[in-house]
């Protein structure tokens, strides 16, 4: 019995793959790879497209940058001033509540001595007030005298240490505040200045030349 006809056996392998090979050899030298194929117009303005957006993109983002960059120095800023301004005025505020506690201190010591020496001077003004030298008698005279010379001696004793204690009672501010209380006088005639003098005589002397001129008027209309 004869076997079927196989059309693959009369067929050279070795020829086909040397002429597949041969037209794939062709091929590339036909067509370039795209590696070494120059650009096209559409794919340089694809791509200069592109770029275009990717530093729009950039600018965008530097913009951004800065904005942020600004935001942030201006955060320091304040926080430097911040910083700065509260350790200033917690030293500021500290010095002065101590400057003023020594101050408040001071006053109210020197308050409470004033009060202690205003209620001495008064109690020393009362005694020398009370003393009454017209109920004196002879029989008593000479232990009253002797006892109100003691009562004007611990007065004064009283003011000078008040004197020493309070500026407000040294003799320079008593005479101050004596010429302050004193009436303002008119000054005298030595102290006054040329025109102020000739104003005076002048106001002293005007009615006596006004009736001697009328009365050298009348004598010339009588003429």
């Amino acid at each position: 019995m004869a076997t079927g006809f196989d059309a693959s056996e009369f067929v050279d392998r070795e020829f086909e793959a040397a002429q597949n090979s041969f037209r794939g050899t062709a091929t590339m030298t036909a067509m370039p790879d795209d590696a070494s194929r120059a650009p096209s117009r559409e794919e340089v303005d694809t791509k200069v497209g592109d770029l275009q957006t990717k530093l729009a993109e950039l600018k965008r983002a530097q913009t951004e940058l800065e904005r942020e960059r600004a935001s942030l120095e201006e955060t320091r800023r304040r926080q430097t001033e911040f910083t700065t301004g509260r350790q200033e005025m917690i030293h500021s505020l500290t010095r002065g509540i101590g400057l003023i506690e020594e101050a408040e201190f001071a006053a109210r010591r020197d308050a409470e001595q004033m009060a202690r020496t205003l209620g001495e001077l008064r109690e020393s003004l009362n005694k020398v007030q009370s003393i009454n030298d017209q109920a004196w008698t002879k029989d008593d005279f000479q232990i009253e005298l002797t006892r109100a010379n003691t009562v004007i001696e611990n007065a004064r004793l009283e003011w000078h240490g008040a004197q020493i204690k309070w500026t407000q009672l040294s003799p320079e501010s008593l005479k101050q505040a004596e010429a302050k209380e004193a009436p303002q006088t008119a000054a005298p005639l030595a102290e006054r200045g040329f025109f102020e003098l000739c104003k005076f005589g002048f106001a002293l002397t005007w009615p006596i030349v006004l009736g001697l001129a009328a009365l050298i008027v009348v004598l010339l209309i009588r003429k």
